[in-house]
């Protein structure tokens, strides 16, 4: 099976990760999308990611029924920091019988070089870009096995939904009511 691994703090997940996942699923010859939640990316501070169990909850609420899609606690398990070239090798360990497929925005496409082994991740997986704003990408000069996906830049913003739960405000174009009335209920 062809798996698209759709890594991410997800603090929290969004309806753009939705959409875009369900795209990558439609467009591409990828058969389940499983969004791996990160416990501690390299990248990101660590001070303001909501607990890991409530972001893996809320992955979980925000996929139920979505077909195709599956919630992972995979790097729940590993060391930390999560990096994704690791976390690969370990996919490929213990489940060799599928093919994964690494689906990142452009964002982390532009910094890709600084990843961890990042030409390790190149030489052994295919790479799927989805548009970031202020991210351009030539897919004429991609290289062989990454690929731009075409699909709508969902603008959505995981800190804009903290910002506006926190304040009580609407979110519900954002994100699903399931994941904001499980982070209402955190911030009460």
């Amino acid at each position: 099976m062809v798996i698209g691994i759709f890594g991410g703090s997800f603090n929290p997940v969004h309806k753009g990760h939705i959409a875009i996942a369900r795209r990558a699923l439609s467009q591409t010859d990828i058969e389940e999308g499983w969004f791996v939640v990160s416990p501690h990316n390299p990248f990101k501070k660590h001070e303001n990611l909501i607990d890991d169990n409530l972001r893996l909850a809320m992955v979980s609420e925000a996929l139920r029924g979505e077909k195709g899609m599956v919630c992972s606690d995979y790097e729940f398990r590993l060391p930390r920091p999560s990096y994704m070239s690791f976390t690969l090798q370990s996919l490929v360990r213990d489940y060799p019988e599928n093919t994964f497929v690494l689906l990142i925005g452009a964002d982390n496409w532009d910094s890709f070089p600084r990843w961890r082994d990042s030409e390790g991740i190149l030489s052994r997986h295919r790479v799927v870009i989805y548009p970031r704003r202020g991210y351009e990408i030539d897919a004429r000069a991609l290289p062989a096995g990454v690929e731009l996906l075409d699909v709508p830049l969902y603008d959505i913003s995981a800190t804009e939904i903290r910002r506006r739960i926190a304040q009580g405000a609407d979110a519900e174009e954002l994100a699903d009511e399931r994941v904001l009335a499980m982070l209402r209920e955190r911030n009460e």
